[in-house]
């Protein structure tokens, strides 16, 4: 007796197998990070993120019209502050000739119509390389969050459209919606980084913007007291659903494979645009792979972002979107 239903029928061939298939990924899925420094005609690579670079605003200027040109009309701008500008309570990032303030003027002087989210946390202001502001060796959470909330204020004021608070300090979301509204920014967006996990594939990232945390003394000497423990899940709806509460737009998981189920978890919970990172120590790992020869690089690189649109992505932040806008 052979079998009435043949599945196999529906992956007989790359046609039918298009046809059917379930989930697609287009440029309109991807938020492209950003690494910006001073200097002019810089593109410096990245060690630790092969194929990734820093930009000065002059050569950011050709790598958005770049993005756009592919289909790519969102970004996620980040800085690299010399350390002679760095303190324990980012007084630079209040600056509005800053680094960031410059960067989103230039995109957005470039390319009006790209979606410029910014990165809201002190730790590449920090001389500790911390998120947050230290007093005898503690992450003080409501000084912090006055800062952050100017500093967010400072990026709208400079043309950004989403500011993005990654730093996992409690009630910032509320504090800077309040202060959008209080200024008169009723449509300022707010993408809050609700569930980030203090876990060990953000070290690319920190090489690339020199904002590790220091081994000073009475310095913690890594970010678990406000980052998550990565052990926990129900923690995760709660954290999200206080952002969403107080004023959020979008919603970020951080980082993206190794949290797929907190991804799914949120995206079942919560009626709001869920965003995905996958972080640089992802990127790292499949490129390090890869030029070993052990994987494929763009099956591997297909496969992993595919996954976080499976499991419920709306938005994918990926060091690999223009790579992967060029060849789907």
């Amino acid at each position: 007796m052979y079998p009435i239903k043949r599945n196999r029928r529906l992956r007989s061939n790359e046609s039918i197998r298009s046809l059917v298939r379930e989930t697609v990924i287009t440029p309109n899925d991807f938020l492209v990070p950003l690494f910006v420094v001073e200097g002019k005609g810089v593109k410096h690579e990245i060690p630790s993120m092969p194929n990734y670079f820093r930009f000065s605003l002059d050569t950011l200027e050709s790598e958005v019209k770049l993005l756009w040109g592919l289909g790519l009309k969102s970004v996620l701008v980040f800085v690299k502050v010399a350390d002679v500008l760095k303190d324990n309570k980012g007084t630079e990032a209040l600056n509005a000739n800053g680094l960031m303030q410059r960067a989103v003027k230039t995109i957005k002087n470039v390319c009006p119509e790209m979606l410029v989210m910014t990165d809201v946390a002190l730790d590449p202001y920090s001389m500790y390389g911390h998120d947050g502001v230290i007093s005898q060796g503690v992450i003080k959470n409501d000084d912090t969050v006055e800062i952050l909330t100017g500093m967010s204020l400072s990026h709208i004021e400079a043309g950004a459209d989403f500011v993005a608070p990654s730093d996992m300090m409690d009630g910032r979301i509320v504090s800077i919606r309040e202060a959008f509204e209080d200024n008169g920014y009723v449509d300022a967006g707010i993408m809050s980084y609700s569930a980030k996990y203090a876990s060990s594939f953000y070290g690319p990232f920190r090489d690339a913007l020199d904002s590790a945390p220091s081994n000073s003394k009475n310095v913690p000497k890594n970010k678990k007291t406000y980052q998550m423990d990565y052990a926990n899940r129900f923690e995760a709806l709660r954290e999200t659903e206080l952002d969403i509460d107080e004023g959020a737009d979008i919603v970020m998981i951080k980082p993206g494979l190794p949290y797929l189920d907190i991804l799914r978890e949120v995206k079942n919970e919560f009626d709001v645009p869920v965003a995905a990172y996958q972080v640089s120590g992802e990127y790292a790992m499949i490129k390090a792979a890869t030029e070993k020869g052990w994987l494929d690089h763009d099956q591997t690189m297909l496969e992993t972002t595919i996954a976080f649109k499976r499991a419920g992505a709306d938005i994918i932040a990926s060091y690999f979107a223009k790579d992967i806008v060029k060849i789907i």
